[in-house]
Parts: C-alpha cells; sequence; structure tokens
C-alpha cells in the first residue's frame, strides 16, 4: 500500500478533532510529497538539522514540529521554523529557549514532555518535578506552553492504557488552573502501533511515522517516537 492510501486509511479511523502528524524523519522530500498531496500539512522530525534543510526545500504552508530530544546549542537554528517544539524537558532547555526566541522578538510554543514510564532511558519531566517546572515556564515572557507530550514505555494495550490516562489525569489537572504561559490544548501521545488506544485516552495529536510511510531503518533514526 502507498503512503496516500496509507494516509487515506489513518484518516477514516482518527477523529476530525485529532490531528495526524506525519513523522518524516530519514523520509526523503520525495516520500514527504506523496503525503503533502494526501492532505497532510504537519511533519514531525527528530533531528533540528533534518528540519531546518526540510524547511528550505519544501512546501512554505507546511507546519514544522520538533518531536525528537532538543540539545541546548541547536536551539537557535529553529528559530523562525519550528511550529511547535514537542520536547520541552529540562529547566536548561527552557532557558535557552527563552533566551533565543527572546532575542528575536518571537514566542516558542512548546509541549512539556512527561517522562510518564520514568524511565532513564528517556527524557522529560517526572510527575513530581512538574510544579517547579511550571514556576520556570511562569518567569518567561517568550516561551508558550500548549499541552503534553509523552512517549510511554513500550508494552501491551493494558500498559499503554494505563500510561495514557495517567497522562491524560495530569492534562485535566492542569487545564484547571490558569497560568500565564500554559494553556493545555494539546495532548500528543499515541504512535503507530498504539494511536487507537491513545485517542480513546484523550489524545487529540498522533504521531504517525512507519504507518504513513513503511517500515525504517531505525539505525538512522535515533529514538522510537512515531
Amino acid at each position: 500500500m502507498g503512503i496516500i492510501q496509507n494516509i487515506e486509511k489513518l484518516k477514516a479511523k482518527i477523529p476530525e478533532e485529532v490531528l495526524l502528524l506525519a513523522v518524516s524523519k530519514t523520509k526523503p522530500l520525495e516520500d514527504l510529497e506523496e503525503a503533502y498531496k494526501a492532505g497532510i500539512r504537519d511533519f514531525g522530525e527528530n533531528k533540528v538539522q533534518e528540519l531546518t534543510t526540510k524547511f528550505e526545500s519544501f512546501h512554505d504552508d507546511v507546519r514544522w514540529h520538533l518531536i525528537g530530544h532538543l540539545q541546548t546549542n541547536k536551539v537557535k537554528y529553529l528559530v523562525d521554523k519550528v511550529y511547535l517544539i514537542h520536547s520541552l524537558d529540562s529547566i536548561n532547555l527552557l532557558h535557552e529557549i527563552e533566551k533565543n526566541f527572546k532575542k528575536a522578538n518571537k514566542i516558542a510554543n512548546t509541549l512539556i514532555q512527561i517522562n510518564i514510564g520514568r524511565e532513564t532511558s528517556k527524557s522529560g519531566i517526572l510527575e513530581e518535578d512538574l510544579e517547579k517546572f511550571i514556576l520556570e515556564i511562569e518567569k518567561c515572557t517568550n516561551v508558550s506552553v500548549k499541552g503534553i507530550m509523552v512517549i510511554i514505555p513500550v508494552g501491551d494495550e493494558e500498559s499503554n492504557r494505563r500510561y495514557f490516562k495517567k497522562t491524560k489525569e495530569i492534562f485535566d489537572g492542569l487545564k484547571k488552573n490558569e497560568y500565564k504561559n500554559i494553556q493545555m490544548n494539546i495532548l500528543s501521545m499515541g504512535m503507530t502501533h498504539d494511536y487507537v488506544t491513545a485517542i480513546e485516552e484523550g489524545s487529540n495529536l498522533v504521531r504517525i511515522g512507519t504507518g504513513i510511510f513503511g517500515e525504517r531503518n531505525y539505525n538512522l533514526g535515533g529514538v522510537n517516537n512515531e
């Protein structure tokens, strides 16, 4: 099945209010063009260099999402190019984003990445550190948090559902509060193998790579977050 057919099949399963983000890391522009023809305008990249290269060479109406771990020394390259940073995962990174976007007089739209499975191999804020993190976000002038992103531990449907439920509880808890820089509009959870469960548990943005573009070489792709 081709890319366009894959997208049509996904769109038939995904409710209209859920955003389908095409994870295009390591994929050539020809593949992205196929997805674009099928109506995709949101593309997710893991690496800053790949995102900026594709930004320069692809359609102007595309919204680029940075979904991989973001190193502080790469933040400056994202100004004016990234639509949404999914991986705000530390106070150091927060300060670096604030500094670079302030310099350009721009607002960085971000999601807080939560390490819901408490995995040492994954980035993200632990639940008990959220309060302190939020206090730092509220001091910023050029960082806007739009919601939460998670990459859950590999497991069966039951454990997936448990992690998604827990994330949605945190999301709903934060939504009840009034903040200056934080709104809980986007809940980015769910990938090719578990997006149906994620949507059932409240996700409104799913990150699909393999389900659109087919299998990839994971040696090139870094962390599996699609």
